[in-house]
């Protein structure tokens, strides 16, 4: 599974050949969620209020790229790093 990006304390991850919609994976200090790239919103798991807002920030932010991304990964090819926040 690679990692995409990482700010904050944050670990945001894609993997290949995973079912729809197109989503990618974050976690903190224990804590998962996975989230809708279309509509930046969680699909599962919780986060801190403070770092969900983060991740969802950045999701808005790079909807674009990470869109290219999952399509990549639906064939298995090359996934991209993505800019952190700063």
């Amino acid at each position: 599974m690679p990692l995409i990006s990482e700010f904050f304390g944050i670990k945001i991850y894609m993997y290949w050949k995973e079912n729809m919609p197109a989503h990618f994976h974050a976690e903190y200090a224990g804590s998962t969620v996975i989230v809708d790239i279309a509509n930046g919103v969680v699909l599962k798991g919780a986060f801190p209020l403070r770092q969900l807002k983060l991740v969802l920030a950045w999701c808005e932010l790079h909807a674009d790229e990470l869109m290219v991304n999952w399509k990549s990964a639906m064939e298995h090819g090359e996934i991209a790093q993505i800019e952190p926040l700063r």
